[in-house]
């Protein structure tokens, strides 16, 4: 597994995760650190993974 990857483990709500992400980028014109950029990503895989749960239990 790499480094970035999300550690396995429940799935935090997408809206929780989309908090995270715009409190990380609260202005589109500023530009990231590397640090923030790495965090940034990362949440944005944690999004995707609860995006898709919230659409596994719809189609259930």
């Amino acid at each position: 597994m790499s480094p970035n990857s999300p550690s396995p483990g429940p799935v935090r709500p997408a809206a929780a995760v989309n908090k995270d992400i715009r409190a990380l980028w609260t202005d589109p014109r500023v530009v990231l650190t590397n640090e923030q950029r790495a965090r940034y990503e990362h949440l944005l895989i944690e999004w995707i993974a609860a995006t898709r749960t919230t659409q596994i239990a719809i189609a259930a």
